[in-house]
């Protein structure tokens, strides 16, 4: 039986956003257009400013993209050949990406099953003399155990950099994201909680000297111009990005208590209407996630995601496959006796996320329910 044709529902809905604030970022980027300083313009300051005053820490040092901003801080940490760095099977590969294109190699410790965050009682094994730092991703919006992964890595005198790409915005035990590390990273890519029309990151730190390396690293490694002292990037956040960045940041605040408001309410209709049919997303009471995604856990996923398609529902798998299964990775295991992450490789067969934004209405979220019921029973 054939489905008729029906209107798809944004699964993140920038448009509602722009409409919004449209009036503040024209008048930004009009801005950046009469006095055409494009690159390092008087906005990459004022938002560097404003960012970490968010934060609640010291500097923040703007950059292209959230994989810039990994690749700046293992540099600026000294990460290279020879080193290892422990972090999760479960993310997007940029974290282990940047790992390898240093020369290090990335070791995996398995996840938490309801938050699908690094497991801190996974990590201290996997220490050893050539562990430089551990990376733990605050993955999905809600922000690892950086209590237990902090005292851990102080116990071994190694490095902790929070890869925040997702949840810029959530809290820990009060503090912000990218505040709980000596040197942390976000990404501000369109779909994020905080994000541009295009590419752009930030790194986080409360060290002077680190912030000095930084800011160095962005710029082909210059001290001060044609005077370079350090192996570099061009890194650099244009001044567009930061114009609009700086007009989203205005009703982030906002934005945040909507999302938490749409992902209890979403929540409370799915567990009504679904049961335990579904795994829905667990936060734990000390955070408050981002909500980046609003992922849940279903069987015969395929066949789910094409019903739901059918439908009018997008959805999407944040991730299909594990960063040790990618052939990337697989020259450091031996075939007969790789290292298995039964955690990781569940989720990955099985997570998939909804649409989430500030603006998900409520019939919205009833026609998710209904139709993930439908897709369920098909």
């Amino acid at each position: 039986m054939s489905i008729p044709s029906v209107k798809a529902l944004p699964f993140v809905d920038l448009a509602h956003q722009q409409d919004l604030i449209r009036p503040e970022v024209m008048a930004r980027i009009e801005k950046v257009l009469n006095h055409g300083q494009y690159i390092l313009g008087p906005e990459i300051a004022e938002l560097e400013k404003a960012l970490a005053d968010f934060v609640e820490v010291e500097h923040c040092i703007s950059c292209s993209s959230g994989t810039d901003a990994l690749l700046m801080a293992m540099m600026a940490l000294g990460i290279g050949a020879g080193d290892e760095v422990i972090t999760t099977p479960f993310t997007f590969f940029a974290t282990g990406e940047m790992i390898e294109l240093l020369g290090a190699q990335a070791v995996f410790a398995d996840i938490d099953p309801k938050t699908y965050n690094i497991d801190p009682k996974q990590i201290e094994k996997l220490i050893g003399p050539k562990t430089k730092a551990i990376v733990p991703v605050s993955l999905y919006g809600q922000c690892a155990d950086f209590k237990e992964i902090s005292e851990i890595a102080a116990r071994h005198k190694i490095e902790v950099i929070e890869d925040a790409a997702q949840s810029f915005g959530g809290e820990y035990f009060g503090k912000k994201s990218c505040a709980l590390s000596r040197i942390s990273c976000t990404s501000f890519f369109p779909a994020k909680p905080l994000g541009g029309y295009g590419d752009s990151g930030a790194c986080f730190t409360t060290d002077a000297d680190l912030a000095k390396a930084l800011l160095e690293i962005r710029n082909h490694g210059q001290s001060k111009r044609y005077v370079h002292t350090r192996l570099g990037i061009n890194g650099r956040m244009d001044t567009l990005q930061a114009a609009i960045l700086l007009a989203k940041l205005e009703i982030f605040s906002g934005e945040l208590d909507l999302r938490d408001q749409v992902a209890k309410k979403f929540s409370k209709i799915l567990n009504e209407k679904l049961g335990e049919k579904i795994q829905l997303p667990f936060i734990k009471s000390h955070n408050r996630s981002a909500w980046a995604q609003f992922t849940i856990e279903v069987s015969n996923r395929t066949q789910v995601m094409e019903r739901l398609t059918q439908l009018g529902i997008p959805t999407a798998v944040h991730y299909p496959v594990t960063l040790p299964r990618q052939p990337l990775f697989q020259k450091y295991f031996d075939k007969e006796n790789a290292p298995h992450f039964p955690v990781a490789e569940k989720a990955s067969e099985r997570v998939m996320s909804l649409p989430m934004h500030p603006y998900l209405s409520e019939a919205d979220m009833n026609r998710i329910a209904d139709g993930l019921a439908a897709a369920l029973r098909a």
